[in-house]
């Protein structure tokens, strides 16, 4: 499986991996909603689970994936401050290039 972690989103998302209650969690990335072809994503903290993936980024950090769901494979975390301020998850590879 892949993940891809932006340079804007790495700087949001470090600061929360380095507080003190974070410690011992790493970033999972989900599925809240799914259509179709097409899915909505989440983000958490959390501990690694038995159907798991840790997933090393170029970023240095380390995203859980769920392997049984095939629409996470390949997703994007960005965060962007324009035209509203907060992390937008999409998943190019499966067609997803943003909500509706």
């Amino acid at each position: 499986m892949k993940c891809k972690i932006t340079r804007n989103a790495a700087k949001v998302l470090q600061k929360e991996l380095d507080k003190e209650e974070n410690r011992d969690l790493k970033l999972r990335v989900l599925v809240t909603h799914a259509h179709g072809d097409h899915a909505h994503y989440g983000l958490d903290m959390d501990k690694p689970g038995e159907n798991d993936e840790i997933v090393s980024t170029d970023k240095d950090i380390d995203v859980l994936l769920d392997r049984g769901e095939p629409l996470l494979d390949g997703v994007k975390v960005d965060y962007l401050y324009f035209p509203n301020e907060g992390f937008v998850i999409t998943n190019p590879s499966q067609g997803n290039h943003g909500d509706h």
